[in-house]
């Protein structure tokens, strides 16, 4: 299937050198936690999410003086979109602008006056820099959380909207809209909601995930589930942890799903039975730590691990290269076709010199 037949027509939001929307490959986002005023900090961090393959990066700016931050980082040669995060106060946002920031991440309802709203408006229509509103469970308006009694998928949908429409009114619809919940399926029914009535790009996320597993189960429930259903055009997989492994598990997700066109190896192993007579739990570990050897492939790959030849030559049938076990020993095949046969103990060896092969890295 085309994932573009099915994904939601928005418009495109150009942030710094990344689109966002319409038909734009989904982006990955990560946000430091740094000190935004320690420049050093913050500038390693940055590179290292930069080094890990993230697209955006979002910062924290409590004040007019972290705003400085985004421009000397450009100053150090951060290429990479920089995302400015503020909240209540309309002088930062204006301060970030000045400071050449790529995105303002800030909800217009927050920062006072319609004079205020009209500022950052008219400052960011100026120099073409989209404004991403967030909503999340602790950020509702007093009449819409009354209306609704709740945190709502509802009442988080009307938040985000009543938002935009203070930026609407001022001819500003260079707009990202995020909506997250650390309650997995509100976060999905608010932005399923959301994407009924508008034409924004979505970043989706699911906030407050927690860490390790648990946070990264729940952050793929929710994210995938969206973007299965065409929803979605940007994520942040939300973890307290080091930012840089949010990005290499957005990437993970998105090769998951198949919504990314980069090269990669794609392992593919069968759940073991009793029918498996070679070790292929460990046989499937030495392989995943050895994929070192080969670095980034220059095209994609799939690499069959299969516990046995009754099921492993017709359910991997269009693996690159793929072994099936035997009796302490392994068929090695290519695209259904047997090779040859090869004792247990050289499949990860086997499997290795194949790999190269197919990836012209052999040396």
């Amino acid at each position: 299937m085309n994932y573009n037949n099915i994904r939601r027509k928005t418009r495109k939001i150009q942030v710094g050198n990344i689109t966002i929307g319409a038909d734009s490959p989904i982006s990955i986002q990560s946000m430091t936690n740094t000190d935004s005023h320690d420049i050093e900090a913050t500038y390693m961090q940055v590179s290292a999410l930069e080094k890990a393959g993230v697209d955006i990066v979002r910062l924290a700016l409590p004040d007019i003086e972290s705003a400085k931050t985004i421009s000397k980082l450009k100053d150090r040669g951060i290429s990479v979109p920089l995302v400015a995060d503020i909240h209540f106060d309309y002088k930062i946002a204006l301060a970030a602008a000045e400071c050449s920031v790529d995105k303002i991440r800030i909800n217009p309802g927050n920062i006072g006056s319609d004079e205020k709203v009209k500022a950052v408006a008219n400052m960011c229509r100026n120099k073409k820099i989209p404004i991403r509103i967030g909503v999340n469970s602790g950020s509702l308006e007093n009449h819409i959380l009354k209306k609704y009694g709740a945190p709502t998928p509802e009442a988080l949908a009307e938040s985000a909207l009543y938002h935009a429409s203070l930026l609407e009114k001022y001819d500003f619809n260079d707009i990202v809209i995020s909506i997250k919940s650390s309650h997995v399926l509100s976060m999905k029914k608010a932005s399923e909601l959301v994407a009924e009535r508008c034409d924004y790009p979505l970043h989706i996320g699911v906030t407050e995930s927690g860490r390790g597993e648990d946070g990264l189960i729940k952050s793929a429930a929710g994210i995938g589930s969206l973007l299965l259903s065409g929803i979605g055009d940007t994520i942040r997989i939300s973890l307290t942890d080091d930012p840089v492994k949010e990005v290499y598990y957005e990437k993970k997700l998105l090769r998951a799903l198949e919504l990314t066109n980069d090269n990669y190896i794609n392992i593919i192993s069968c759940p073991t039975c009793g029918r498996t007579r070679i070790d292929l739990i460990n046989i499937c570990k030495e392989l995943e730590n050895r994929l070192c050897e080969i670095g980034t492939p220059d095209k994609k790959l799939t690499v069959a691990v299969m516990g046995c030849a009754v099921n492993g030559l017709g359910e991997a049938r269009e693996a690159d290269i793929g072994v099936a076990g035997g009796d302490r020993e392994a068929l090695l095949f290519s695209h259904g076709k047997i090779i040859r046969k090869i004792p247990e103990d050289s499949v990860v060896d086997e499997l290795i010199s194949e790999i190269k092969k197919l990836t012209k890295k052999e040396g």
